[in-house]
C-alpha cells in the first residue's frame, strides 16, 4: 500500500512539474517545432540537474540527468528516485516515455523544445526559429521574441550555459524553471 502510494504521489508531483513546462492550449505560431540537431550543441556533456518549477504560487521539484553526444539527446527525469520520464533523440526521430499517469499536454516536443532553447548556442537556436520568430543574447542573458513580443527570457549564472544556475522565466505560460546543474568532477 505505502508503495502504491508512493508511486502515485510521485505521478501527480511529476505531472504538475512537467504541465508548469508544457503548453497551453495552442495558439496561432505559439509553438516552435525546435528540433536541433545534437551536434548542433558543439560538444558532448552528460550532466545531472536538479529543477524547481514555480507557477501559480506552487513549487515542485524533478531530478534529471542529461546526455548529448553528437548523435543523440538523452534525458531520465527521476521523482522520489523513480524513473517517470525517459526521452531519447537521434536529431530525426525523437522517442519518450512516460508515467501512464502523466497527463497528456506534457509533451516531449515541448521538453527537448526547452532545453534546446536553453543550452544550444545562441546562432544555432537563431538559424532554426521560424519566421516571426528571433532570439537575442545579451551577455548571460537570453531572451526569445515572437515579433517584439519577449516570449522567454533565460539567464545564464556560469559559462559554459549547463554549469551554475540557469533561470528559465517562460512569460507566454508564466511559470519559471529553475535548473541547478550538480557540480562536475
Amino acid at each position: 500500500m505505502h508503495a502504491r502510494l508512493m508511486q502515485r504521489t510521485a505521478a501527480v508531483v511529476l505531472a504538475l512539474l512537467l504541465a508548469a513546462c508544457a503548453s497551453s492550449p495552442p495558439q496561432p505560431a505559439a509553438r516552435l517545432g525546435l528540433k536541433l540537431a545534437p551536434a548542433a550543441l558543439g560538444q558532448s556533456i552528460s550532466v545531472q540537474q536538479h529543477l524547481k518549477v514555480e507557477r501559480d504560487g506552487r513549487t515542485d521539484d524533478l531530478d534529471v540527468a542529461l546526455q548529448v553526444e553528437p548523435e543523440a539527446v538523452d534525458v531520465v527525469g527521476l521523482a522520489f528516485g523513480q524513473r517517470v520520464l525517459t526521452l531519447h533523440y537521434d536529431g530525426k526521430d525523437l522517442t519518450s516515455w512516460r508515467h501512464v499517469m502523466l497527463p497528456s499536454q506534457v509533451r516531449a516536443e515541448d521538453v527537448l523544445e526547452d532545453m534546446q532553447l536553453t543550452l544550444w548556442p545562441v546562432d544555432a537556436v537563431a538559424a532554426a526559429l521560424p519566421a516571426g520568430w528571433r532570439v537575442e543574447q545579451q551577455g548571460r542573458q537570453r531572451t526569445l521574441y515572437l515579433a517584439d513580443e519577449p516570449i522567454m527570457r533565460i539567464a545564464y549564472s556560469g559559462d559554459p550555459r549547463w554549469s551554475g544556475t540557469v533561470v528559465l522565466e517562460n512569460l507566454r505560460y508564466h511559470y519559471k524553471l529553475t535548473i541547478q546543474f550538480a557540480p562536475t568532477e
